[in-house]
Formats: C-alpha cells, sequence, structure tokens
C-alpha cells in the first residue's frame, strides 16, 4: 500500500476583518477571540488540521500577532512549523505565494492546504474526509477549491459556478467564479442548484502553484521571491523583506490566480460551515432559542426575539428587554447595538468612528504582549491603573520612564521585581515603589499566572514613554 500523501496546512492569519467590531478590532481581530466554542477560531482551525496526513501548520501572519500565534498554538498543544512574518498586509495571494516558496525549498511536490484561520467548520472528520477526496486531483496538477453546499440566499459570500456537474460529485470542475450577489440573484442561484459557496480554501501541489503564479502573475512572483530570499529569522520568526514585499500587488489568489487558470476543481462540502462575516452569522452559530434569542456572558433577554445579547467582560451585565431582530454586544470600552439586517454594515461603523479618531475603532482594551497582556480599569489626567497578566516563566523588558512612576500590588502569584541595582520577591498582598526614572523589570518566577495591579502617575502616561535595556523578546526598542 502507498503511503500516505502528507499534506502541509497553510494558516493565514493576518486578517482584521471589521464586521465583527468591537470584538474583533485592526489589534486583535476576530480568528484570536473564542467566538462560539471554548478555544479561539485560529486554535480550532489549528486543531481541524491535526492528524497523521498533516504536517505541523504553517502560518502566515503579521509582527503584532507572532507573539498571539505561538500562544495560542502553545496552549493548544500544537508545534507550529514555519510561521512567516508580512511586513504589511497584501491580501492572501501574496501570503499564499510566499508560504509556497517556503515549502519549495524542502518539498516541491508536496501538497498546500491554504485555509483561513477565521472560519468555523465543527465536523473534523468529514472536512478531512473532503480534504483526502481532494488529494488525487491535486496530485494531477488540479487546484482545487472547496465550495460550500449553500442552504439559503446569501448575498455576503461569492460564489462557485460549478461547469455542468452535479454538486454531489467528490469532485467537480469549476465553470467561474462569482462576485457576492444581490438577493435576487443569490434566491436564483440557489434554486437552480449549480452553486456553491466560496469558501476560500484550497489544496494543490507546491510545483503547481507556483507554475500557475510564473503564468498568471510573474511580477508578484519575482517581488515575493526577494521578499523571502531577504527574509531575515528572528526568534524562530521568518520576517520577509519590507522592500520587495511592498512591490506585490494587494490582491486575493482569486483574483492573481484561480480565476486565470483553467485547471480548477471544487470539492462540494456539506458539512457544516462558516466564516463567521458578520454578527447574523455569529447568531446562527450560537444555537438561538425557540424564540431565536443566542445569548453569550451576562446576558439576559426578557420577551425578545431573533435577538442575538453578548456580553464580552466579566464586569458587564447586559439586558434585552422587548427587542425583536436586535444585535446588541458589550465590550468593557464600547457597545454596538445593531438591526440584525444590517449586520454586514458593522464596518460603516467602524469607518465613522476612525474618521473622528476614536481610538475603539481599531484598539483592543486588552493589549497582548510576549509575555502576557495588560488592560487599563481607570484612566485620569495624571494617572492610570492597569491590570497586568505575566505568564509563568515570563519577563517583561529591562526598561525606565521619563514621565512616570508606577506603584505594583500584586494579587495573585509573585513577582521577581529588579529596580536599579536590588532585585526582591513581592507576593500576594505585597507592594513595591519604582520611581522615575528607575531601571527596572518584572518577571514571574512560578507556574501559575502572576496577576498585578499597576498604578500610573505622572505627567505622561503614553506607552511610548519606555527606554528599552534588555528584552529576552528581541523586540524594537521602538516596538512598545
Amino acid at each position: 500500500m502507498a503511503a500516505r500523501q502528507i499534506i502541509y496546512p497553510v494558516l493565514l492569519a493576518g486578517g482584521s476583518g471589521t464586521r465583527l467590531w468591537p470584538l474583533s478590532r485592526k489589534g486583535y481581530p476576530k480568528q484570536f477571540s473564542s467566538l462560539v466554542q471554548d478555544t479561539s477560531l485560529f486554535q480550532a482551525s489549528a486543531e481541524r488540521l491535526q492528524g497523521p496526513a498533516f504536517a505541523n501548520p504553517v502560518v502566515v501572519t503579521n509582527s503584532d500577532f507572532r507573539f498571539i500565534v505561538t500562544e495560542q498554538l502553545a496552549n493548544a498543544g500544537i508545534d507550529p512549523g514555519a510561521i512567516l512574518i508580512e511586513p504589511t498586509g497584501r491580501n492572501t495571494a501574496p501570503a499564499v505565494l510566499a508560504a509556497a516558496l517556503h515549502l519549495n525549498e524542502a518539498d516541491p511536490d508536496g501538497l498546500m492546504l491554504v485555509a483561513p484561520s477565521d472560519h468555523v467548520i465543527p465536523n473534523r472528520d468529514a472536512f478531512q474526509s473532503a480534504v483526502q477526496t481532494a488529494v488525487s486531483a491535486a496530485q494531477n496538477g488540479r487546484l482545487v477549491t472547496f465550495g460550500i453546499t449553500p442552504d439559503r440566499p446569501e448575498t455576503g459570500y461569492g460564489y462557485l459556478e460549478l461547469d455542468g456537474g452535479a454538486k454531489t460529485a467528490d469532485v467537480v470542475a469549476l465553470k467561474r467564479f462569482v462576485e457576492k450577489p444581490d438577493l435576487s440573484t443569490a434566491e436564483k442561484m440557489l434554486a437552480e442548484g449549480n452553486y456553491l459557496w466560496n469558501a476560500g480554501i484550497f489544496l494543490f501541489s507546491v510545483k503547481d502553484i507556483l507554475e500557475a503564479f510564473e503564468t498568471h502573475a510573474p511580477d508578484m512572483l519575482v517581488a515575493v521571491r526577494r521578499a523571502l530570499e531577504e527574509a531575515k529569522t528572528d526568534l524562530g520568526f521568518i520576517r520577509l523583506a519590507a522592500a520587495p514585499w511592498e512591490e506585490a500587488e494587494n490582491v486575493s489568489i482569486d483574483y492573481a490566480v484561480m480565476e486565470k487558470s483553467d485547471a480548477l476543481s471544487v470539492v462540494p462540502f456539506g458539512q457544516g460551515w462558516s466564516d463567521l462575516g458578520g454578527w447574523d452569522a455569529v447568531w446562527r452559530e450560537t444555537s438561538p432559542d425557540e424564540r431565536g434569542v443566542a445569548l453569550s456572558g451576562e446576558a439576559t433577554a426578557i420577551d425578545c426575539d431573533d435577538t442575538l445579547l453578548r456580553s464580552e467582560s466579566d464586569r458587564q451585565v447586559i439586558v434585552g428587554l422587548g427587542l425583536k431582530n436586535v444585535i446588541a454586544v458589550a465590550m468593557p470600552d464600547a457597545v454596538l447595538v445593531a438591526d440584525k439586517s444590517r449586520a454586514q454594515d458593522v464596518k460603516l461603523a467602524v469607518d465613522k468612528l476612525k474618521s473622528k479618531g476614536v481610538a475603539q475603532a481599531e484598539t483592543f482594551p486588552r493589549d497582548h504582549r510576549p509575555w502576557g497582556w495588560f488592560e487599563s480599569l481607570v484612566v485620569g489626567d495624571r494617572f492610570q491603573v492597569k491590570r497586568i497578566v505575566v505568564h509563568p516563566g515570563a519577563a517583561l523588558s529591562l526598561q525606565s520612564h521619563h514621565h512616570r512612576a508606577e506603584h505594583w500590588i500584586v494579587v495573585e502569584g509573585t513577582a521577581k521585581v529588579t529596580i536599579d541595582e536590588t532585585v526582591q520577591l513581592v507576593t500576594e498582598n505585597q507592594s513595591v515603589y519604582i520611581p522615575l526614572g528607575a531601571v527596572h523589570r518584572m518577571e514571574n518566577p512560578g507556574k501559575l499566572p502572576m496577576v498585578l495591579i499597576e498604578v500610573q502617575t505622572g505627567a505622561y502616561l503614553g506607552e511610548d514613554d519606555i527606554i528599552r535595556y534588555e528584552d529576552v523578546y528581541a523586540r524594537d526598542p521602538s516596538d512598545t
């Protein structure tokens, strides 16, 4: 019996979707959040591609998310393959091409399965079976995409028109890609039965996709190859070179390659899928009750219908009274209330906030760092109170500040604190004072997370007021 073909998963984790604001923001997009299950969408995507048929996942992300990626993979017990860092977001075509060029160095005949990291596919076994169905076609030079059997006239997805084959077949030739339709067109396509939703998931050999780029996007191939050749390794991450990367066209793989190829096939998949492209999709995936009400967190509904209520904070309660067709999402620093029919327009709210200079349009209340995370609890003119959580064995950089002093009160665990020449252990219910200008560091020497409350006082409290002397994460001095 021939050995099973090993498949290289490629997870795309650099996006910053706005349709799930205020939970998903540029600083912490939806793939890293737990929207419909205990694990994040990114973790669930990685777990779905584990098993004897799969190699360790290659991840393409950006610099801001690199430590979130490694932390979430570690928490899921998954060893990553390469983690490629995009200097800037250039859509999916350059990202897929960079992963293909990287894999080409070791296994040009290998198969790569490209998948977004923010989709929901509940039936892992069924999905892996669909992937195996596609293997033979991919081995024979086909560029295979996966199409979702539609169950409603959806206007938020692109479609795949099948080339005369029944969508119940294992592998079907693809006639064309169809842009997101209006409602009447979507209803017509659903009735015709010859269309699938475009899931944006692909299987092809490394050499075949590189040949497709050579044919249809040669300039991009040149730019991305240079970005990889000039890449630098940083703490195990592969940082693609910025200058040639900027020369790559900002375009999706659909537009750059797939729509131009004559070697396209589709594997239909009808076992459950969602890209969670809006709060209406989250409502559907959160098991609404008999009145169509879906709740999450500290949420209560009274006489409501077809409504989503979510509290994303253990300090905030949300109550809906007499609501119908409403989405209400409460974060510690922002609240969205919308008609459910306008779920696809939430990005308009983000644009409006950005035009007004509102920080919540893009920044997340929790700021994730390689050593843990922090959040602001109270902010005044000359003071700020933060909660800081430091992972076991982690350490902040050795640093000082020009404009602020700090008080640290440990509330969980033990902190190892350096202040100039003094090193001490600070345990629960103890505190320490960091004078303005003192060189200091905070470490967690324990095996459990360490939590402290930091009170900053001073004329300027910005995160850029930092002089970094040593950093185990090799961050740039300007990287806060």
